[in-house]
């Protein structure tokens, strides 16, 4: 569940500028924890977020802390996603909003990585528990070569820093099979589930066949 804007539209014609990006942050955190109780969902709940749009990362994270205790949901359920679509404006901005996420006992992670901006660079500059790798990585990656050393590469440096992996925008059971023998344990796409508006998708989990 995604607190942001889609990773395809210009933040511009979706009526973001400097004056509301702060306003519609907030209340993307506050729509995604209250529809998460409404629909009892019994796992992790990710909210990205835009980092140039946190002024105090305390006083941001007051909002999101006080909607979990309204509508009842767990606050050490809940992951606060990085996109890596979006160009840093100050990377000592973004470490002091990690460092207070997680003293207040939040998951972290970077979304959308090896399609951005900063990719090992923002890697470099913080480790979170968790990076998703970006759907143009696993896109035909059982017959790319290519993409099987990148993303046996970021596997190898992840597993260094004991950083956790999500495949994003898994579609086939092709990418699925060889993301598992890649060592990939979790993932998240239109193989298993399509998303839904208001309400939880049926999931499908493919039975796989790793000899």
């Amino acid at each position: 569940m995604a607190g942001r804007v889609p990773t395809h539209v210009d933040p511009s014609r979706a009526g973001l500028n400097e004056q509301n990006r702060y306003a519609f942050d907030q209340a993307c955190r506050v729509k995604a924890v209250e529809l998460a109780s409404r629909l009892q969902i019994p796992c992790f709940v990710s909210i990205n977020f835009l980092p140039n749009a946190v002024y105090q990362a305390a006083t941001c994270i007051r909002a999101t802390l006080e909607a979990a205790r309204r509508f009842g949901f767990p606050t050490e359920r809940l992951i606060f996603e990085i996109t890596e679509n979006e160009e840093l404006v100050d990377k000592e901005h973004l470490k002091s909003i990690i460092r207070e996420y997680r003293l207040k006992g939040f998951k972290t992670a970077i979304d959308d990585f090896g399609a951005g901006y900063s990719g090992l660079n923002l890697l470099a500059e913080f480790q979170p528990d968790i990076i998703k790798l970006d759907m143009t990585l696993v896109r035909s990656i059982g017959n790319d070569p290519v993409r099987q050393a990148i993303v046996q590469g970021i596997l190898g440096v992840c597993k260094a820093l004991n950083i956790e992996v999500i495949a994003e925008g898994v579609e086939t059971n092709a990418e699925l099979q060889k993301l598992l023998a890649l060592g990939i344990n979790y993932y998240q796409g239109y193989l298993f589930a399509k998303p839904e508006y208001e309400t939880l998708p049926n999931v499908t989990w493919p039975i796989p066949n790793i000899d």
